[in-house]
């Protein structure tokens, strides 16, 4: 790990998530964070390196779940939740205030989970997948059987070839559809906010995630 990883403290789960009241406390609470991260990020721009773990503290969950599921893979979400923090904190001085330091270090996550999709696209390489002797391929996680209490074996089928079937779909599609498709329903952003996160215009995200819809539709389909 770089050097820097020693002058920043990045705990996973440090901050929980608030629970507002009423949209009128959950507006109040947006702005004042807003303002909270305008001071923060003036400070780490001054070498406060106490402000910059703020910073982390309060969106190291929200990095998190947003790289693990992008990626699918708890390693690589932690790498990446790393990088991003560390990218962060090495570029915090250029930060110009154009846009919420939310959108910020979700661009920064979401470039790096699009280098790492494209370069998973490219190696084709998936630990849980071997061979039979006859040279058939197999998931080693699909050999395991559910032995918890209560567990319906028959529903528990169903539930894994569901996700082989999204997931197969979700294969299928470039890194960059299947990164806005994520964003936008899985994520619940809104798409001039993916837009901004790709440094694209909210036209063009809109275009990728009709795309990538029609795709998927178009996959499972084929599938049934």
């Amino acid at each position: 790990m770089p050097a820097e990883a020693a002058a920043v403290h990045l705990t996973v789960g440090a901050s929980g998530p608030g629970n507002s009241p009423s949209i009128r406390g959950h507006m109040v609470s947006q702005a004042l964070s807003r303002a909270d991260d305008t001071s923060l990020i003036r400070e780490a721009q001054r070498g406060n390196r106490a402000a910059f773990e703020e910073l982390v503290r309060q969106y190291d969950r929200a990095v998190l779940r947003l790289a693990l599921h992008l990626t699918g893979s708890e390693q690589d979400a932690q790498d990446i939740y790393q990088e991003a923090f560390l990218k962060a904190y090495r570029n915090v001085g250029n930060f110009r205030f154009e846009c919420s330091f939310y959108t910020w270090i979700y661009r920064i996550v979401t470039n790096l989970c699009l280098d790492h999709l494209r370069k998973r696209q490219v190696r084709k390489e998936d630990a849980a997948i071997t061979q039979d002797g006859e040279g058939n391929e197999y998931n080693l996680l699909d050999q395991v059987a559910d032995v918890r209490p209560g567990s319906d074996p028959e529903r528990d089928l169903m539930r894994r070839e569901l996700g082989k079937k999204i997931n197969a779909a979700l294969d299928r599609l470039t890194p960059r559809e299947r990164m806005v498709f994520e964003l936008k329903h899985y994520q619940g952003l809104k798409l001039r906010t993916i837009g901004e996160m790709l440094s694209t215009t909210e036209e063009t995200a809109k275009n990728t995630l009709f795309r990538a819809t029609q795709k998927l539709r178009g996959t499972l389909a084929e599938m049934r």
